[in-house]
This record gives C-alpha cells, structure tokens and sequence, in this order.
C-alpha cells in the first residue's frame, strides 16, 4: 500500500501508524523539562538581578542544548524508524504509515525541543504572550493536518507534513520572539550573533 494513497484507505492502519510513531514526542518532554525546569529559576534571577544579557546568554544556551538532544533523537527515529515501531507491531501497514510519520516529523524534532526550552525560559522572564502564541498556532497548523484526514483525495504525506510545519512554527517563533526583545519591551528584529548573544540586543549586565 503506497503512503501516497488518500487517508481512508489506510483506516485503522494509519491512525495506529501516527499513534506508535508520535510516541518518542512524548518522551522528549520529561528531557527537555529536565533542560528548561532550571531555566526558569536561572532567567528569573539574572533578569531580577538586572543582568538580561545573562538571562539571555543562560536561555539560548539551553535552547541549543534542547534543540541538540531532540533533533539527535529525530534524525535517528527518522533514519531507523523500524526499529522503534516493531517494539509494538510488526503490521506491515502500521509499519509503513509510522515509518512515513517518523520520516517526514522526525527530522523537525529539534524545533519541539527549541520552542518547549524557550517557553520555561520565558516563564522565568514573566512574558509568556509570544510562547502560549506560539503553542495556538501549532496547535491550529497541526489540527489543519487533521482536518486533511476528512478531505477526500488527502495523502497521509500531507498530514504528517502538516504536524512538522506546526513543530518549525512553535519552535521559530519563540526563537523570534526572544531573539526580537519581547522579554524587554516591544518586539523588534531578532538579533542573532555567532557568540549566541549579540551584545547590542540588549542593554550591558548592570
């Protein structure tokens, strides 16, 4: 059965494919709580103690870290998806929609990681408007995937591309957002430099 077939024809096959295949996502979250828990504390305290550089410094940090370990995780689901999804079935037509997800989602994983890490750094800073913005409109991209499902003539390739955009889309916003100066004031243009922090983003550490 080619992937490239509507939805419907997978049936079951394909909703039990994305259900094994989407299950790594929800073991990055206890990893990267365990980066972006302290970030929250750590933001909390150098923008208290009136040091954003350094909240800045401790928050890109983190989220190069975040984006490092789940994108690993991706490319390797993405590379050997075989070798998660038979720990739970060996259906040929599961495996070949669940190695379809783990293909075309696993490679963006990194951005899950990036955005989730930027979220607990935001709390520390007390701005969570750009972050809960972001996480809307993921949700809202990646529920257009699922209205695909409904669509005659839809291929489970543009469903599941549909969840990687809305990963990219939580993760490149947050990104933004804190790289633009929304901790600090009105959002500008995100400033971006080879030593993480670019010094003239943000007023010198007092």
């Amino acid at each position: 059965m080619s992937p490239h077939w509507p939805v419907a024809a997978f049936g079951s096959a394909a909703i039990a494919g994305y259900g094994t295949a989407s299950r790594p996502e929800y073991l990055l979250i206890p990893l990267v709580i365990g980066l972006g828990a302290p970030l929250v504390a750590m933001v909390g305290t150098c923008i208290g103690a009136g040091l954003r550089e350094r909240a800045l410094r401790a928050a890109w940090v983190g989220a190069a870290l975040s984006f490092a370990l789940a994108e690993c995780i991706g490319l390797l689901a993405a590379a050997f998806p075989q070798a998660w999804l038979r720990l739970f079935s060996d259906d040929p037509a599961m495996l070949e929609a669940g190695s379809l997800y783990l293909r075309s989602v696993g490679p963006f994983y990194g951005f899950f990681g990036l955005g989730l890490v930027l979220y607990f750094a935001s709390q520390g800073a007390g701005r969570l408007l750009w972050p809960v913005s972001a996480n809307i409109a993921r949700l809202l991209v990646a529920a257009s995937g699922g209205w695909l499902v409904l669509c005659p003539g839809s291929t489970l390739t543009q469903v599941f591309i549909a969840q990687a955009v809305a990963m990219v889309l939580y993760g490149l916003v947050n990104a933004f957002a804190v790289a633009g100066g929304a901790w600090f004031g009105p959002l500008g243009w995100p400033r971006f430099s080879l030593a993480v922090v670019s010094r003239s983003a943000v007023p010198a550490d007092r």
